[in-house]
């Protein structure tokens, strides 16, 4: 579905997505750069400052929303960012390509999220950020591409600096996509099963986060519904087994009944949201990212 609205005095068309946001996404309340340009398309980072001045050494994190690298709007995770900019981050939400609006594959997703990474750390000094403090957050496939950044060698915008990281410093990920291809001692099925070279734009493999830990890893909290259909929880055990395996730190917390998508804003009564956010905040509480709060949130 489309609307009209007036953008500069100029006429312009906003769509609708599947889950109900807009797109281009509407956040008054934060401040877009352009981070990207592929051909005509600029790519844009929708960044929501805390309280604190620029001059600060803060953390930050980038999140990529999901829909399985066909549509979606950075929308998805504006009351996230709104949250953690209050607790003193710089809290970003992240456009990227798919492949209703831009005909690309999940590859090419890929080397956005890297670029939204890297672009953070070239630009840390002027955002006020700490160089060594730059998680990366996601929901499904966006989850994916979080996760992807922190795994997966290469896949880098070849026009870029190499020499700055794409690496995010730590994962918050909801019900990710995780593993894409047969991995030792676990049943692939649901959403990664049926994934090919020719739909992913590469061999599955080469794009699966759970066949590329090693040790060294970012700190990760995944949290996911044990009643999910589209990425089966037995994914993130085995891709929590192959982190613990390699001597890293990775936190699952399961929600009894849940689906894919529980966490979202905006979802039933908004209790699994607000439970979801509250675990993400402890968990940056943990790894130094946030000053502890004295009450529930």
């Amino acid at each position: 579905m489309k609307r009209a609205i007036v953008l500069g005095g100029v006429l312009a068309l906003t769509s609708v997505c599947a889950s109900g946001l807009n797109y281009p996404p509407e956040l008054p309340d934060a401040r877009a750069e352009v981070y990207k340009t592929v051909g005509d398309t600029e790519l844009s980072l929708y960044i929501f400052e805390p309280a604190s001045g620029p001059d600060n050494e803060r953390p930050a994190i980038v999140f990529f929303f999901g829909g399985g690298w066909r549509h979606g709007s950075p929308e998805m995770f504006a009351q996230h960012c709104r949250h953690l900019a209050s607790r003193g981050m710089v809290a970003i939400t992240a456009d990227y390509r798919v492949a209703t609006r831009h005909q690309v594959k999940p590859i090419d997703c890929v080397a956005d999220a890297k670029s939204a990474i890297r672009w953070v750390r070239a630009n840390a000094s002027r955002l006020g950020v700490d160089v060594n403090r730059i998680a990366a957050g996601g929901g499904s496939a966006g989850g994916h591409l979080a996760a992807a950044a922190a795994t997966l060698d290469g896949f880098d915008e070849p026009r870029e600096n190499a020499e700055i990281s794409s690496v995010p410093n730590a994962l918050v990920l909801f019900n990710p996509v995780l593993v894409l291809g047969p991995l030792e001692g676990f049943e692939l099925t649901g959403f990664g099963a049926n994934k090919t070279a020719e739909k992913l734009g590469a061999d599955p493999i080469a794009l699966s986060p759970a066949h590329h830990v090693k040790p060294g890893m970012p700190p990760t909290i995944i949290q996911h519904g044990r009643a999910d259909r589209t990425v089966p929880f037995a994914s993130i055990e085995a891709f929590a087994d192959v982190m613990e395996a390699a001597g890293n730190r990775c936190e699952v917390i399961g929600y009894d009944g849940q689906g894919h998508g529980f966490f979202n804003y905006g979802k039933g009564d908004g209790r699994y949201y607000r439970e979801t956010l509250a675990a993400a905040d402890a968990f940056l509480v943990s790894i130094g990212y946030l000053a502890p709060v004295s009450e529930g949130l």
